[in-house]
């Protein structure tokens, strides 16, 4: 959405307010979360939908498998 609305990450930055390394974090896709306030503005500054500049991608992780063996066995 960047290179669509011909901006760059330091621009989108001074925009939304958000730190360019946090920004970058979330580019790269190595973000864990993001708060709706901070997708809310970034989809106000680039005009586009959550679902334009997101995507679901399943990732195996062992804590979370630890969490639910350990919630199974409570029950």
């Amino acid at each position: 959405m960047l290179a669509r609305r011909k901006m760059k990450l330091n621009d989108l930055s001074a925009a939304v307010g958000v730190s360019v390394p946090n920004l970058s974090i979330l580019k790269t896709g190595k973000a864990r979360a993001i708060r709706f306030t901070t997708l809310e503005a970034i989809c106000r500054v680039l005009a586009c939908q959550p679902g334009d500049i997101l995507s679901f991608t399943e990732e195996a992780n062992d804590s979370d498998d630890r969490h639910e063996e350990q919630a199974t066995d409570s029950q």
